[in-house]
């Protein structure tokens, strides 16, 4: 597929009614080994993993080593590709260009609670950016009204959240990201204010299955850091195996 090919299927795949389940990946590595399973539609990057890869905080990791990793991922693969892009480095548009240039289709942009008018904003300029560009970038739009709301009532940064996931929908975002571990009550408010189909979730430990979320209308379930969470998890467990005089399994496969 070409990029404009690929940025179309990734923006069909989240209209569709079935959740788009995207398993989030770091390195090249990591995303030829999901993409091989023939359940891969899209994969997306993952921020926080690929900037602790290079040993930064998550969100402290310059512009131009995570568009070379997205890039390094997306020519590795065929499944069209959405990048994790933190707050657009303090300009969503040109980042959103580079982004194409790399190869990405899509994209995840946090507001990090800005004011409305300036997401507004960055969510024009991503938008007119993938335009340009000649692409329909798929933007999955992410508001942190929940896990930035603090100690506001819970109601508070739920109407907040489907105020600035309104206003980035009409703005020409494809989807509006609203990460935390969302129960059914949450989710529902989210849907029927936002729009079935147009919300995305973030899987959790105590967060709902993926079937749970679709059968609430949501559009797409991403699981962040915690696939690398995971892989390190069983890297460390088997190095203590092996400090203990344990033994390779015989269940390893050759994945590298």
């Amino acid at each position: 597929m070409t990029v404009a090919e690929k940025a179309q299927t990734l923006v069909s795949l989240h209209r569709n009614p079935e959740i788009l389940r995207v398993v989030n990946v770091w390195d090249v590595v990591s995303a030829q080994t999901i993409a091989a399973l023939p359940e891969t539609k899209a994969l997306a990057t993952a921020g926080h993993s690929i900037a602790a890869t290079f040993g930064y905080a998550d969100g402290a990791i310059p512009r131009e080593i995570m568009l070379d990793m997205v890039s390094r991922i997306a020519s590795a693969v065929d499944v069209p590709v959405s990048a994790d892009l933190d707050d657009g480095y303090g300009d969503a548009g040109e980042t959103t260009r580079l982004a194409i240039a790399a190869g990405a289709v899509g994209a995840n942009i946090e507001d990090r609670l800005k004011p409305l008018a300036e997401s507004v904003a960055d969510v024009t300029a991503i938008i007119k950016a993938g335009e340009a560009e000649g692409v329909s970038f798929a933007l999955n739009a992410r508001t942190d009204a929940l896990v930035r709301g603090g100690d506001r009532p819970i109601q508070e940064s739920i109407a907040d959240a489907i105020e600035r996931g309104r206003a980035y929908l009409d703005a020409g975002a494809t989807t509006v990201f609203v990460p935390g571990i969302l129960d059914a009550d949450v989710t529902r408010q989210l849907v029927d204010g936002i729009g079935d189909n147009r919300v995305s979730v973030i899987g959790l430990p105590g967060a709902l299955l993926a079937a749970e979320y679709e059968a609430l209308g949501v559009a797409r379930i991403s699981y962040g850091p915690m696939t690398q969470r995971v892989a390190l998890t069983a890297l460390q467990d088997l190095a203590s195996s092996l400090y203990a005089d344990g033994a390779i399994p015989a269940s390893t496969r050759a994945l590298n």
